[in-house]
């Protein structure tokens, strides 16, 4: 490993550390070395907050060993003006004279223009470096501005012989809304699991049978953070007002054929009317792309998921393998893919795909 790889990957740590807060900003870390050694370090937290670049210099004791220090960072330095001003202005008046970048920006304000300004001030800008592993931390920013949709990532839990539930669990799950409970294929730590994945993206979308059937609240009760904007597909607005989307806990979007005929007010419930014919998924991921949403987390059911897969709108897909054998049941989506990595949680086995295709 070189030394320009080795203080990029304290960047990539650092900027991890903003996964799921920073949005629409991307993930950044900075790190600030003099004399090979690091002498200040910073990350991005919160869209408004100071950019990485910035924090890091800011934490420098000495100013004066700036000119002779380099400066890493995961992504290209802004050059516009946001919300905040631009970070490569920031290095230049600085005088730092090298500044080596993992990846481009993508974004249309960017692309390039960082770069530009650093050289035509005389700085030494080295860039590449780790880029594969940078694109990869920031999956979700660079597929927004390249793809022009959200990043799509599935998540399914399914018993051992490949079921997402059992024979006639439909018909012991109706009744009163409130006491309709979900039945666990996975462990409790796996669920907790589920909501550090639910933290990490800006949006949770589910078809209305897994809605009417789970009763889902689809938030991170079980973990720290935010929890996503719910999103509901729910076509002849089949939910009753009591059910747990229509809690008021979290924003929910619900795209259905018709717009509900009474003007009943559903706290932080926005309806969304959309054609159902064809490209159904197109439409819903080209809505949240004007909404500014960079990722979506598709939780079921089979229907929703397959429909997905089918259409080969997806980026990853994380599937949850139970302990339990059913025999018969409502089968699992089936999804080819490249296995990026495997592990247990206690019983369960976890497998993330990654769609090929659809790579940065």
């Amino acid at each position: 490993m070189s030394r320009d790889e080795f203080y990029m990957l304290r960047c990539l740590q650092l900027a991890a550390n903003g996964l799921g807060t920073t949005y629409p900003n991307p993930l950044v870390g900075a790190v600030v070395v003099h004399n090979d050694k690091i002498i200040g370090e910073g990350w991005h937290k919160k869209s408004g907050e100071a950019h990485a670049e910035v924090k890091a210099i800011d934490s420098v004791k000495n100013h004066d060993l700036l000119k002779d220090s380099t400066l890493y960072v995961n992504l290209e330095p802004c050059s516009h003006f946001g919300k905040t001003p631009p970070c490569a202005d920031l290095i230049i008046e600085k005088k730092i004279r090298k500044i080596v970048i993992g990846s481009l920006d993508f974004n249309d304000r960017v692309c390039g223009r960082g770069i530009e300004k650093l050289k035509l001030a005389g700085c030494e800008v080295v860039v590449g470096v780790l880029d594969e592993k940078c694109k990869e931390l920031n999956k979700r920013f660079f597929t927004f501005h390249l793809k022009k949709r959200p990043y799509v990532v599935l998540k399914w839990a399914e018993s051992f012989d490949g079921y997402l539930s059992p024979e006639r669990f439909e018909e012991v799950n109706l009744g009163d809304v409130k006491n309709r409970k979900p039945y666990w294929i996975s462990s409790t730590y796996s669920r907790i699991f589920v909501h550090k994945l639910r933290a990490e993206e800006q949006s949770i979308l589910v078809g209305a049978r897994t809605a009417l059937m789970d009763n889902p609240k689809l938030d991170i009760r079980s973990y720290s953070g935010k929890s996503p904007l719910r999103i509901l597909i729910d076509r002849r607005l089949s939910l009753t007002k009591d059910s747990n989307l229509f809690d008021g806990s979290a924003e929910t979007l619900v795209f259905c054929e018709n717009l509900p005929e009474n003007n009943e007010f559903l706290p932080k419930v926005e309806f969304v009317k959309l054609g159902f014919k064809d490209h159904i998924e197109e439409r819903i991921l080209d809505e949240l792309y004007q909404r500014g949403i960079q990722s979506v987390i598709v939780e079921g059911g089979g229907q929703t998921l397959s429909g997905f897969i089918g259409k080969g709108l997806w980026d990853e897909a994380i599937v949850i393998k139970g302990k339990s054998i059913f025999g018969k049941g409502t089968k699992a989506p089936q999804i080819s893919g490249e296995l990026k990595s495997s592990f247990n949680i206690v019983e369960d086995e976890v497998s993330l795909l990654q769609n090929q295709v659809n790579l940065i």
